[in-house]
């Protein structure tokens, strides 16, 4: 397995991840080694996970290659000073920049959904690119961290990600689509007083799937 190396220092590394990748052990992994070890393994390195990406979801993914550094930047992405910005190829025509806000709260199956009794959930929304009334290629910057927050958010709008296992409804491009279309664009911070920035290239996969939208 290639794993495209964006940014590294003494501390940091930062990855594009590819999609199907689990960054630790989890549900539904298989035998394939989680991306942590391989990396480790490979560099010679103990790297410690700061944040983690659905294994099917693509893009930046940073990890710390001491304690220290863990915790600063683990504190960074409690406080939501870690600003992250995601891809997002979904069903129907997205229109104006929204805000959404409907709490979310886990569900013992795994997933997570909106619900009244859940925690405070924020997510920014623009529209990039337009497809018709077939789809949208959106910019999503989630402000909390709740579990699979921007699905959750973009399903609860009606405007599910295509490919989505989870969260996604039946539909024609949802089907086409090669994967869940939920990809990691960007992730920055100050570290140290200093501005850290990490952006990774839209994968061919997802390009090759937004160019079928605009032919069809």
């Amino acid at each position: 397995m290639s794993v495209a190396i964006l940014y590294q220092d003494e501390r940091l590394l930062a990855v594009d991840k590819p999609s199907g990748v689990l960054v630790v052990p989890g549900r539904g992994g298989g035998s394939a080694a989680p991306l942590a070890a391989t990396l480790g393994e490979t560099l010679g390195l103990r790297l410690f996970v700061v944040h983690r990406l659905d294994r099917d979801t693509s893009g930046v993914l940073l990890f710390a290659k001491d304690a220290g550094t863990h915790r600063a930047l683990c504190a960074k992405f409690e406080s939501r000073e870690a600003r992250k910005t995601y891809l997002a190829a979904v069903a129907g025509k997205w229109g104006k920049p929204r805000l959404l806000e409907e709490p979310i709260r886990q569900f013992g199956s795994g997933r997570s959904g909106v619900s009244l009794d859940g925690k405070p959930s924020a997510t920014e929304v623009r529209e990039v690119d337009g497809f018709g009334e077939r789809a949208s290629l959106v910019e999503a910057s989630p402000k909390t961290g709740r579990r699979h927050q921007v699905r959750v958010h973009l399903y609860a709008a009606g405007h599910p990600v295509l490919g989505d296992p989870l969260y996604g409804k039946p539909g024609e491009w949802s089907k086409r689509a090669p994967r869940l279309m939920l990809h990691a664009s960007r992730l920055s911070f100050e570290l140290d007083g200093k501005p850290f920035a990490a952006q990774a290239p839209m994968p061919p996969d997802f390009t090759m799937f937004l160019s079928e939208l605009r032919k069809s």
